[in-house]
């Protein structure tokens, strides 16, 4: 198959075969990838011949980014938001492409000195890969719209304040893109490498070879897929919409319903959850991704923190010593309370410069949080800082000598045969970086009164992000678990800049998700490098698409915004009206939180948290204390798997994820990736991934359907089994002479 003339341009001539085909039986046994997961699941051959950049990528990409950019920014706003992700372009996006290759004229038009096709031959896998990762861009952080959104909706809907439409677009894109600058830089370090394998980038690796790869097998990964799909897509309206109560079994709660006591121990969604159990994949992979994709010692390491902090920490806490008056409270809950145990009034405290009223503030009280809400941002102090000791000690050899050998010395087949490829010079990514920086300046200093944040905020939140990308891309390449930083963001510019919420959020979104985008950024590199795509073709997709997404996402919102009457606000909508924004409605209480209220008045010395503090240092010296023990014990090989910054993070997603979620995402992981695994290798290799795959992109399809079917048209059904999972007493304090009748809250 020809190549088109523009793209022969980013390939490196090899005039001695078009097609390179790698026989894994003649090549040295150092060559290949030293992660057996890799070498399971990554083809070794590479045609540099096929065309990607054509008429139909270019095509249905830009269709697939606009739609998903429009979608999940809509439905981002309704109380119950729906999500639609890049697996399910992935799926959708393959039978157009075959038909656009049956279709098209083949006929070959000539510009200038370049001949072009709208049809250059089969829809391939390449194209196929890069019209997904533009949809991925549309997808944004989370597979949400872009998290800059939430600033503007905040601003508008809640703060009541005046934004203009050229800041908020600034404001979006700058923060998706600015990420993307140094994280070009750092390819070499987490991309190149054979030990950087980015777990989650094998699922996609699996599903593409499975849709276009000839399988004469009797159960070809095709038709696995295609009857996985089918069975989850059928079975999800059980959970779905017909009997919902099966999406967390807290049968201890149907034992005991008087008992507070025990409904806080069994409740799945609102305490403990032992012996929680759920039948719904939605809930099992939707706060920690799919566990079949994550690493057994990863999963090791998420479940002694999850059951140390559950198990241990919180009851010891709660019924032991009663820490913070923890009685008081709801034992698990992500409420603020005041002292009485009641929810706490946050609009009596805020004047109309929309800072904190004093008078107001002593009146109402200090703010409290329930024991398990207070603990876990004493843990992510600790994840946060743990992050950058685990990585300078047990892989910065590994990256100090990465660095010495740049692109020379030994490397995997993999990386051998992207060498194919003209590789993007490095200046392209200072000058993405320079100009993001720059605009982003020119925001914060000429349209300060409408974000707040001062010009050396942005400089301080841009460094903190870049001196992090590496660290927390190293864990996620190796453990499938991101660290976040919104937390450190957050308390860092509160001390700073207390008493102005919207330059906090400000500063917490160019700090946390500038790291974050430029994490996905690299792990769509990680992905083109495993299915040997040009590398200057992903960079061209991902930075047109980010800005495209970027751009439909705050148009989508701004029409939103000012066309829905009183959005986001309960207390003025119409009974049943969908437009609650419930993710917003979080963010707003953070920048109450950090921004409003500041935690110098909850985490330092004028608030009840602040020997929460002691956990920085636990975080720093627990990789050290971990690293000692490996050198003086050499032959305990499981020491060097203790990675404290995903051990600490375990319990990060927690509140919004419950225990629910990790009973059964542990039970999962464990089945699949260590007995699946290690007694029926054969069977993992063929079908693992290609299992997630199916069960996300079925539970995707049939939750679109439900959705767009029943659940708009207000259609559902009302019965026990629709009702919740029955534990209404697992949010009662158990403090004596409290009034439960207004205590018990969520």
């Amino acid at each position: 198959m020809a190549s088109t003339p523009l793209e022969t341009d980013l390939v490196v001539p090899n005039h001695h075969a078009k097609k390179e085909v790698i026989d894994i039986d003649d090549e040295e046994d150092d060559e290949l990838s030293p992660i057996e997961q890799v070498r399971l699941t990554v083809s070794n051959d590479d045609d540099p011949s096929l065309p990607v950049w054509t008429f139909r990528m270019w095509s249905i990409g830009l269709l697939s980014c606009v739609l998903l950019s429009f979608v999940n920014t809509f439905f981002s706003y309704r109380t119950e938001p729906l999500v639609i992700s890049m697996i399910t372009i992935q799926v959708a996006s393959l039978p157009i492409g075959k038909f656009m290759a049956r279709t098209l004229p083949t006929r070959k038009f000539r510009i200038g000195s370049k001949e072009f096709s709208l049809n250059p031959g089969e829809f391939n896998i390449k194209e196929h890969v890069l019209i997904s990762i533009f949809a991925n861009t549309g997808a944004g952080f989370g597979s949400g719209p872009a998290y800059a959104i939430g600033i503007v909706t905040i601003v508008k809907a809640f703060y009541g304040r005046r934004i203009s439409f050229l800041a908020s677009w600034i404001l979006v894109i700058t923060t998706q893109v600015l990420g993307y600058g140094w994280a070009g830089i750092l390819r070499k370090y987490v991309v190149d490498p054979a030990t950087m394998w980015w777990p989650s980038s094998l699922v996609q690796v699996s599903l593409f070879r499975a849709l276009h790869e000839k399988d004469n097998n009797r159960m070809s990964r095709g038709k696995f897929f295609l009857i996985a799909l089918v069975c989850s897509f059928s079975f999800y309206i059980v959970p779905g919409y017909l009997f919902m109560t099966i999406g967390t079994i807290s049968w201890i709660c149907w034992l005991y319903p008087k008992s507070i006591t025990a409904q806080q121990i069994g409740s799945g969604m609102r305490g403990l959850g032992i012996g929680s159990l759920t039948l719904d994949w939605s809930v099992i992979a939707s706060y920690l991704g799919s566990p079949l994709i994550s690493p057994f010692f990863a999963i090791v390491n998420i479940t002694v923190g999850f059951m140390l902090i559950m198990y241990v920490v919180l009851p010891t806490a709660y019924w032991g010593f009663n820490l913070y008056n923890a009685k008081n409270f709801a034992i698990f809950s992500k409420n603020l309370f005041d002292d009485n145990g009641q929810i706490y009034n946050v609009t009596a405290i805020v004047n109309d410069k929309f800072e904190i009223d004093m008078p107001a503030y002593k009146q109402q009280g200090h703010v409290n949080l329930s024991v398990f809400f207070s603990l876990t941002y004493g843990i992510g102090f600790a994840g946060v800082i743990s992050t950058i000791t685990h990585v300078v000690l047990f892989h910065g050899r590994e990256m100090y000598e990465k660095y010495k050998a740049a692109h020379s010395g030994k490397v995997d087949i993999h990386t051998r045969l992207m060498r194919n490829y003209r590789d993007i010079p490095t200046w392209w990514f200072h000058i993405l970086l320079l100009l993001s920086l720059a605009l982003s300046l020119g925001l914060c200093i000429f349209m300060k009164d409408e974000v707040q944040m001062p010009w050396w905020g942005l400089i301080f939140a841009a460094a903190i992000a870049s001196i992090f990308t590496l660290p927390i891309s190293v864990i996620t390449a190796t453990t499938n678990q991101t660290p976040g930083l919104n937390v450190i963001t957050e308390y860092i510019m509160g001390l700073i800049l207390p008493g102005k919420p919207i330059a906090n959020v400000c500063f917490k979104t160019y700090g946390y998700i500038s790291m974050a985008q430029a994490i996905s950024f690299l792990s769509d590199f990680k992905l083109g490098h495993y299915m040997k795509i040009p590398p200057i073709s992903m960079f061209i997709v991902q930075c047109i698409g980010t800005i495209i997404s970027g751009t439909v996402n705050i148009g989508t919102a701004w029409w939103l915004l000012t066309t829905v009457e009183n959005i986001c606000r309960e207390d003025l909508l119409p009974a049943g009206s969908p437009w609650t924004c419930a993710s917003d409605g979080v963010f707003f209480d953070a920048s109450v939180i950090w921004g409003l209220v500041g935690p110098k008045r909850i985490f330092g010395s004028l608030g009840y948290y602040s020997a929460l503090n002691w956990f920085f240092l636990f975080g720093a010296i627990g990789p050290l204390i971990v690293w000692m023990l490996h050198k003086a014990f050499p032959t305990q090989r499981w020491i060097a798997l203790i990675n404290l910054p995903v051990l600490l993070g375990a319990t990060a997603v927690m509140p919004p994820a419950t225990t629910v979620n990790f009973n059964c995402w542990i039970i999962v992981g464990v089945v699949f990736n260590y007995y699946v695994f290690r007694y029926r290798k054969k069977w993992w290799q063929r079908y693992n991934y290609v299992l997630s795959a199916a069960l996300d992109a079925g539970v995707a399809f049939m939750t679109v359907l439900i959705y767009l079917s029943l659940s708009m048209n207000n259609k559902g059904i009302s019965w026990w089994g629709n009702d919740g999972e029955h534990c209404d007493l697992a949010t009662c304090p158990t403090a004596e002479g409290l009034d439960l009748g207004h205590a018990c809250v969520w």
